[in-house]
């Protein structure tokens, strides 16, 4: 493929891509001049059952020659079923599915919106909403207000009042910037975009408890770090606690867009008909798509997995990193959400590992992501390892 045609015909939202990817199978793609790749990076957490799985593959392609679209003015029997699933997961609540984590968290951000008017009974009155510094919530309006980095929010101002950011894991700063006027916490479980920084179980058990002393609402942004990756279903699960409202996305697809929001039974009735809507959000073949993953994600037993493999990976890369402290900081992350921090520029590095036929993800400038599909082998994660480790091993001789 002749790659200039992207300056010539596309936005330059994006860095010019240096490969095309023609197809892929399990955790490897090819790109179009036939070169393997292994792939740890899944689209950024999407594909998690890796590309073209069998059973995915029959969902999606059965329910397009079924039925590809239908408007939510009427009854998806697979909405449906995925809605009951996914609820059957959280807690009682209900859902409502659209089409990108950055609408689901739309879709929070209304939430909170309907419940300060419920609190205060005046419109604008309790709006607020409280997130954490490094936070990546989409890039939307509604999104970059509440995405604690300056380089998405940049050059778009003004953007929508009412945000605040306090540190994470620092319970006092989050009690001081909530006021009367909060409506609502916003956090991730774990940041993906700032570098895979864990958000810990006393710190959300402390928020849980500080939203309920102060009568805001808990929601949690799980785009990334929900569906098995980071080693249980739910990120947050391993806290113990219950939020109020839960943003999906990502790898609930497994591949084809679909985002959903999940909202406690106590305020899921704050939307009415009219209130919030989509054209395509929770379509037959998102919502087949999205079965299909749970589907193989209950039968294969991939959150388990996750986290057996992703301790195990840790571990590998923990041993590189010690025997390489001048270029690398160790690592951090749970599950199959795993992040090797590097004293170096990581997107270099990131773009040797492509040209060694390793496919990741920088994050924070600094660290490299592997978001690796939940039912990666053991063998290609001790593949990636080898690569990583002969990589650094060259990048050590040449600092030298």
């Amino acid at each position: 493929m002749d790659l200039t045609r992207y300056s010539r015909c596309l936005l330059s939202n994006y860095a010019s891509p240096e490969i095309a990817i023609a197809r892929g199978e399990g955790s490897r793609v090819w790109d179009d001049e036939g070169r393997e790749y292994l792939d740890m990076g899944a689209g950024i957490a999407v594909s998690s059952l890796g590309h073209a799985h069998p059973k995915w593959v029959e969902a999606v392609a059965e329910q397009a020659a079924t039925l590809a679209h239908c408007t939510n003015l009427y009854a998806i029997p697979p909405q449906a079923e995925l809605a009951e699933r996914l609820v059957a997961k959280a807690g009682p609540g209900k859902m409502l599915f659209c089409n990108s984590g950055a609408e689901a968290n739309e879709t929070l951000l209304k939430l909170s919106r309907l419940h300060g008017l419920r609190k205060s009974g005046t419109e604008g009155k309790v709006f607020r909403v409280v997130c954490a510094e490094g936070s990546f919530h989409g890039r939307t309006f509604g999104g970059m207000s509440a995405t604690g980095q300056e380089k998405i929010r940049k050059g778009f101002g003004p953007l929508l009042e009412g945000f605040s950011f306090a540190r994470l894991n620092d319970l006092e700063d989050f009690a001081s910037k909530i006021t009367d006027e909060t409506a609502a916490v916003l956090v991730e479980p774990i940041q993906g975009e700032s570098g895979i920084q864990v958000a810990e179980d006393d710190f959300l058990r402390g928020l849980r408890q500080l939203c309920d002393e102060r009568g805001a609402l808990l929601m949690l942004d799980e785009v990334q770090c929900g569906i098995g990756r980071a080693g249980d279903f739910f990120a947050f699960q391993r806290s113990g606690i219950q939020p109020d409202a839960i943003a999906l996305a990502k790898g609930l697809g497994g591949g084809f867009p679909i985002g959903a929001a999940w909202v406690g039974e106590a305020h899921a009735d704050l939307f009415s008909p009219g209130s919030h809507g989509t054209t395509f959000g929770g379509g037959p073949i998102a919502c087949r798509a999205a079965l299909a993953v749970l589907d193989v994600i209950e039968q294969e037993s991939l959150v388990e997995r996750a986290n057996e493999l992703g301790a195990q990976f840790r571990k590998r890369l923990d041993v590189i990193s010690a025997a390489h402290p001048k270029l690398l900081a160790g690592t951090r992350g749970r599950g199959l959400m795993v992040g090797l921090s590097m004293r170096v520029s990581a997107v270099a590095f990131v773009q040797d590992l492509r040209k060694r036929g390793l496919l990741t993800v920088p994050a924070g400038g600094e660290v490299v992501r592997f978001l690796p599909p939940l039912n990666v082998s053991s063998e290609d994660l001790e593949k990636a390892a080898a690569i990583v480790e002969t990589a650094i091993e060259d990048w050590h001789l040449n600092e030298d």
